[in-house]
């Protein structure tokens, strides 16, 4: 299995993301098959020291429905991703990948190191 490793430091999030999304996928390959999984991992190496560019830290906000009324939960990007920055990355990179049956097999090659 190929491992890729991309340094995230002073490199802005949705660059970094859609890298992410682009080698796990396996696009930047000859031998790219949209309905196979490749055998790639992408390591994410210094996530805690990525660029922010613009007002994500205090405009962005995480929404999600319970299905009852009065059940709209916001989670600021800020606090999301001072708990866990991880998560967050993983979310954004899994939301640029086809939604079909291989996001899940994919998703699962996208892997961090401190």
């Amino acid at each position: 299995m190929k491992t890729i490793t991309i340094d995230a430091k002073d490199k802005s999030f949705g660059r970094v993301a859609s890298e992410a999304a682009i080698n796990l996928r396996g696009k930047n390959s000859p031998d790219f098959k949209p309905n196979v999984a490749p055998e790639v991992k992408v390591k994410i190496t210094n996530l805690s020291k990525i660029k922010l560019t613009g007002n994500k830290m205090k405009d962005k906000t995480y929404k999600r429905y319970s299905g009852y009324p009065g059940g709209l939960k916001t989670i600021k990007f800020k606090d999301e991703f001072e708990k866990r920055p991880e998560q967050v990355f993983t979310k954004s990179v899994e939301r640029m990948l086809p939604k079909n049956k291989l996001k899940k097999i994919i998703i699962k090659n996208l892997v961090f190191e401190s």
